[in-house]
């Protein structure tokens, strides 16, 4: 694949810089390489040393970053009675019960994440096959199943994000926008890599976090080392 100019230029500045040892370098110079027409997304991805085929070392969590993502969710909450008018109030975008079951099932899919009470969860397991692969299925791990469905969408609406590890035991997480100031997006990543150092298994044995990227959207990777990075967030 042949790259322009501009994605050669930021792919230069990358490999001049090497492994970068702090986070904040890395985010200055991820700025510099974002150089699309739009607001790139930064996602911060690293490479685990974990076996995701056994069940204990499996990496998965859930974290708010403390200056959002830059995107604004929609939010579907699945519940019945009084539990729909706190989420209206919360600021969901859509709310209802078995009618959003059903016109999932017939392909409406105009949302970003779903939050469904206990009681309703019956119901919601016929999408699985839909909303699974979507990576939209509720969850009490990642807080999308609750009665307390005001502080679940609040906390989406904030910047919640949840992250797994996949079969190539990698992660990747947005932590904002180009837009953002240095600043932000320093906090957002901390927020993120912390919360990623925390989740790591009891069965997990040697080095846990083996590489470590931060890239904009349609920019090159840039790299840094693991070890100094995750040691200055302590």
């Amino acid at each position: 694949m042949k790259h322009g100019k501009r994605y050669r230029a930021a792919a230069e500045l990358t490999r001049q810089a090497g492994a970068i040892q702090d986070l904040a370098t890395a985010v200055k110079l991820v700025k510099q390489t974002a150089r699309a027409k739009f607001d790139e997304t930064i996602v911060v991805s690293s490479h685990l040393g974990v076996d995701p085929r056994h069940s204990d070392q499996l990496v998965r969590g859930t974290v708010v970053l403390p200056h959002g993502t830059g995107k604004s969710l929609r939010v579907l909450v699945l519940a019945k009675g009084d539990k729909q008018n706190e989420a209206r109030e919360a600021g969901a975008d859509h709310v209802g019960a078995e009618e959003f079951v059903k016109k999932i099932q017939e392909g409406w899919l105009d949302i970003d994440a779903i939050v469904a009470t206990p009681d309703m969860m019956g119901e919601v397991g016929k999408l699985g096959k839909v909303l699974g692969p979507r990576g939209l299925m509720p969850n009490p791990k990642s807080g999308t199943v609750s009665f307390d469905v005001a502080k679940a969408v609040r906390e989406l609406k904030a910047g919640k994000i949840e992250f797994r590890v996949d079969k190539g035991a990698n992660v990747h997480a947005p932590v904002g926008k180009a837009s953002f100031s240095e600043d932000k997006l320093l906090e957002n990543a901390a927020t993120f890599l912390r919360e990623l150092v925390r989740a790591k298994p009891a069965a997990a044995k040697g080095t846990y976090i083996k590489s470590l990227t931060m890239s904009a959207t349609m920019g090159p990777g840039v790299t840094l080392d693991p070890a100094a990075v995750t040691a200055g967030l302590s």
